[in-house]
C-alpha cells in the first residue's frame, strides 16, 4: 500500500510506476492527506481496494487544460467541491464575500470557483466528453434531487443535471464509490449502474425501475411550494438505509432523476480500518511554500469517534448525509491513532477534541436501530427523549480516561459540541463530573440556539427549561470542583418561526444572564434542512402549517442585533426593533433596559431626561467590575 502521497502531477505517477491512474479525484480544497479529508479518506479507501488515484487540487477552471495534468484515468474521475459547500465556503449569510478560505494554501480565497462541482464537471466533459464522472461531497450530496438554492433564491434542478455528472455518490460515500468501482472495472457502463445504494442516476427507462416511490415533478415543484414541501418531507422520510425507498423525481415527463435507498452504516471494524489507512497526515509539500493550509490546525491533534446524529436539528443536513444512525470506531482504533501524533515534534499535550457531529453520542440511539433503522416521522430527542432512548456515556467516559493516560497527554478537550438534552437526562452524573474537572477548556461550548419555545419546537429542540436545569447542573458541578468555568452558548437569530417578539425575549434573556456573545449565526438556509424548506415555503413540511420566517435582511439584520444590543454599532437596529415590536418599555434608564434612549438627528428626544453625573462611588466601581466579568465571560 502507498506509504507516501498519492500523485499529484506526472511525475508523481511515473515515480510510482503508475502509467495510467484508474481515477483522478478533482477536488476544491488544497491536498491534506488526513482522515479528516473527504478526498483523502476516498483516494485511500478506493487505494486499498487495489485502484490507483492521483489527486488534482484546485484546478485552474479558467484554463481546461489543467484538467488534463494528470492524464485521462482509465475508470472515470470522481469531483467534489471539498469538506464545505463552495457557496458556503464562499459567502456569508448576507451574501457577502469571504476574505480566506481555511481549506486553501495560505487560506486565500479565490482558489475554487461557485458552485464549484458543476464547473469542474463541465471542465471534465470538454477534455473527455464520455468519460464517467461520479460526483459526491456535501455539495453533491444535499443538491441530489430538486432544492431550493437560497443564493440565487430559486428552486434548481438536481445537481446531477446542471453537472452532466453521471451518478451522485450522496452520504459518506466510501461503501458506494467502491461498488461504483468494481462495477466500471468488470466492464459494465456507466448508464447501467442504476443498482448501488448511496446512489443517484438518471433514467429515460422508468420502466426498468422497480419498487420506486414518485415524487412530484420539476415542474409541479416550481408550481406550487406546497408540493416541494410535501416532496422534501416524503425525501426526509426516506434518508434511512433500513426504511428508506426509492424515489423518482420526473424532469419534462421522460427524464427522472432516481435516488436508491441510502448506503448501510459502516461496522465499527470497518471504520477502524478507514482510520487506520496510510495517511500522511499534513498538507502536500507543494504547499509549504504558502505555509500550509490552515484548516487542518483544527484537526490535527483532534480524534474523530463517531458518525451520524440522532439529534434531528431542523437547521442540521447531517440527517440527509451521515444519517440518524451513530457509528463508531473502536477504543483501540482511537488509541493507535493518538499515539501517533502525541510524538510529533509541535505536539504541546493537549487533545484538541475527541468527538464527530456530537461528541457525546457514542452508540446508536436505541437497540432497533440496529435491525429496523430510526424511525421516519419520529425524533429520539424532541419533545422530549424516546422511551426507548439508552442514555449512557459509560464508553465514551472510558475513552477520555484511556487517552488521558496516555503519555504526553496533560489535557483532553471536547470542542465538537455537547448534546446537553442527553446529557441532562442521564442518571448517571459520572460523565458530567469528569467533563467539568477534566475536558472543559475554561469555557463549554453548548447549543441551545433559543429560548422561545416557538422557535425551539421550529427548531427541533428542547424546550428552554431543559436548557435551564443544564445550566444549573453545571454550575453546581463546578462549584463542586473549585472550578470557574463558564458556559458558551451558541444562539441562532432568524429562524423561521422566529419575529421580533422571539427576538426580544432573547435578548432580555442575555440581559438577565449577564452576557453578550461575541458572535451570532444568522440562520443560513443550505440544502436540504427542514429549516430551508419553511425558509422557502412558509410552511413546515412535518405539519404543513404557515410558518412567519423573516426573510427580509433587514428584518433578519435588527434580530442579530437585538442579541449583541450592548454593541454600540447595533444601537440603531436595536432601537428600531423595540419600536417595531411594541417594547418600547426597554428603551430607557431601568437596569431592566436594553438601550438607553438618544436624541434623534432632528434633534427629537425619546424620553430623555437630563441626567446629573453621580460621584463615582462604590456602587459604580462595582458596576465595572460586573461590567469586566460579562466580558470575560463572552471570550
Amino acid at each position: 500500500m502507498n506509504n507516501r502521497f498519492l500523485p499529484v502531477s506526472k511525475e508523481d505517477m511515473l515515480r510510482q510506476g503508475i502509467e495510467q491512474l484508474d481515477f483522478v479525484y478533482v477536488t476544491g480544497d488544497a491536498y491534506v492527506d488526513h482522515p479528516s479529508f473527504a478526498h483523502a479518506v476516498i483516494s485511500r479507501v478506493l487505494e486499498s481496494n487495489g485502484y490507483s488515484v492521483g489527486i488534482l487540487a484546485q484546478p485552474d477552471w479558467k484554463n481546461k487544460d489543467s484538467i488534463l495534468a494528470l492524464g485521462e484515468p482509465r475508470l472515470g474521475f470522481l469531483v467534489s467541491a471539498g469538506n464545505m459547500d463552495s457557496m458556503v465556503n464562499h459567502y456569508s449569510v448576507s451574501k457577502k464575500r469571504r476574505k480566506a478560505d481555511a481549506f486553501s494554501p495560505g487560506g486565500v480565497m479565490g482558489k475554487r470557483p461557485d458552485n464549484a462541482t458543476i464547473v469542474y464537471c463541465n471542465l471534465i466533459r470538454q477534455a473527455f466528453r464520455h468519460k464517467p464522472i461520479i460526483i459526491g461531497g456535501i455539495e453533491a450530496s444535499l443538491r441530489r434531487m430538486a432544492h431550493y438554492d437560497y443564493w440565487s433564491d430559486s428552486l434548481k434542478r438536481s445537481i446531477l443535471l446542471d453537472s452532466g455528472a453521471d451518478l451522485i455518490s450522496y452520504g459518506m460515500g466510501e461503501r458506494s464509490v467502491v461498488e461504483i468501482a468494481d462495477a466500471l472495472k468488470s466492464g459494465i457502463a456507466v448508464s447501467d449502474i442504476t443498482f448501488i445504494n448511496g446512489t443517484v442516476f438518471k433514467t429515460r427507462r422508468i420502466e426498468d425501475v422497480y419498487d420506486y416511490e414518485l415524487l412530484p415533478s420539476y415542474d409541479e415543484l416550481k408550481a406550487d411550494k406546497l408540493n416541494y414541501a410535501r416532496s422534501f418531507y416524503t425525501q426526509y422520510c426516506n434518508t434511512d438505509p433500513f426504511s428508506g425507498k426509492r424515489l423518482a423525481e420526473p424532469y419534462g415527463g421522460s427524464l427522472y432523476i432516481v435516488q436508491n435507498p441510502p448506503a448501510a452504516p459502516l461496522t465499527q471494524a470497518e471504520m477502524d480500518r478507514i482510520y487506520s489507512l496510510p495517511y500522511q497526515r499534513t498538507w502536500h509539500p507543494d504547499y509549504d511554500s504558502a505555509g500550509g493550509v490552515p484548516a487542518i490546525e483544527e484537526v490535527k491533534f483532534s480524534l474523530v469517534s463517531n458518525r451520524g446524529c440522532f439529534g434531528g436539528c431542523s437547521f442540521c443536513a447531517l440527517t440527509f448525509h451521515q444519517g440518524r444512525i451513530i457509528q463508531t470506531r473502536s477504543h483501540e482504533s482511537l488509541l493507535r491513532e493518538a499515539e501517533k501524533f502525541i510524538w510529533e515534534p509541535d505536539f504541546k499535550g493537549y487533545i484538541h477534541d475527541v468527538g464527530g457531529p456530537t461528541a457525546n453520542f457514542r452508540q446508536p440511539a436505541c437497540d432497533k436501530q440496529l435491525t429496523k433503522g430510526a424511525c421516519p416521522k419520529k425524533q429520539c430527542l424532541y419533545p422530549r427523549p424516546c422511551r426507548n432512548l439508552k442514555i449512557d456515556h459509560s464508553d465514551y467516559l472510558s475513552l477520555l480516561q484511556k487517552l488521558r493516560a496516555l503519555p504526553k497527554v496533560k489535557k483532553v478537550f471536547i470542542r465538537s459540541g455537547i448534546r446537553f438534552d442527553y446529557l441532562i437526562h442521564d442518571k448517571d452524573d459520572s460523565f458530567f463530573r469528569e467533563l467539568v474537572e477534566h475536558h472543559v477548556s475554561g469555557q463549554l461550548k453548548v447549543a441551545p440556539e433559543h429560548i422561545s419555545d416557538k422557535v425551539l419546537c421550529r427548531m427541533g429542540k428542547p424546550e428552554n427549561e431543559v436548557y435551564r436545569k443544564f445550566v444549573s447542573k453545571y454550575k453546581e458541578l463546578n462549584e463542586k470542583a473549585g472550578k470557574k468555568q463558564f458556559l458558551v452558548p451558541y444562539l441562532m437569530s432568524s429562524h423561521p418561526g422566529s419575529t421580533l417578539k422571539e427576538a426580544v425575549e432573547l435578548a432580555e434573556y442575555l440581559r438577565d444572564l449577564g452576557y453578550m456573545p461575541e458572535q451570532v449565526q444568522d440562520f443560513y438556509p443550505t440544502p436540504s434542512t427542514i429549516s430551508t424548506c419553511m425558509y422557502y415555503t412558509g410552511v413546515d413540511p412535518r405539519t404543513m402549517e404557515k410558518v412567519c420566517v423573516p426573510v427580509n435582511p433587514h428584518e433578519k439584520a435588527m434580530q442579530r442585533a437585538l442579541i449583541q444590543y450592548r454593541n454600540p454599532k447595533n444601537r440603531e437596529l436595536v432601537e428600531e426593533a423595540l419600536k417595531k415590536a411594541g417594547r418600547t418599555d426597554l428603551i430607557g434608564y431601568d437596569r431592566k433596559c436594553l438601550i438607553r434612549p438618544v436624541a434623534g438627528a432632528a434633534g427629537r428626544d425619546y424620553g430623555r431626561q437630563e441626567i446629573k453625573p453621580r460621584p463615582a462611588k462604590k456602587k459604580t466601581i462595582r458596576n465595572v467590575h460586573r461590567k469586566k466579568g460579562q466580558v470575560s465571560r463572552s471570550k
